[in-house]
């Protein structure tokens, strides 16, 4: 586990001096890559995570109802 760290650590600063060594414009345009390909990513987990609570749902295993709906059942 700790060489995994090293390791994982040496590539991400092998990646920061690589970007470092671009020009501000590249470094930029990488930033905003890497910033929409992040909200691409959120938005496929999210759309896969409500995929997932709507199949759970209609399988019967969520149920509806208040906060003291939760606790009654909790209590119980």
């Amino acid at each position: 586990m700790v060489r995994e760290n090293l390791a994982r650590s040496s590539h991400f600063q092998d990646v920061i001096e690589a970007v470092e060594a671009l020009p501000p414009d590249d470094q930029a345009l990488l930033v905003e890559i890497i910033r929409h390909r992040l909200i691409q990513y959120r938005r496929k987990r999210l759309a896969a995570e409500i995929a997932e609570a709507r199949e759970a749902y209609q399988r019967g295993e969520v149920h509806r109802g208040t906060v003291d709906d939760l606790m009654k059942e909790l209590a119980d």
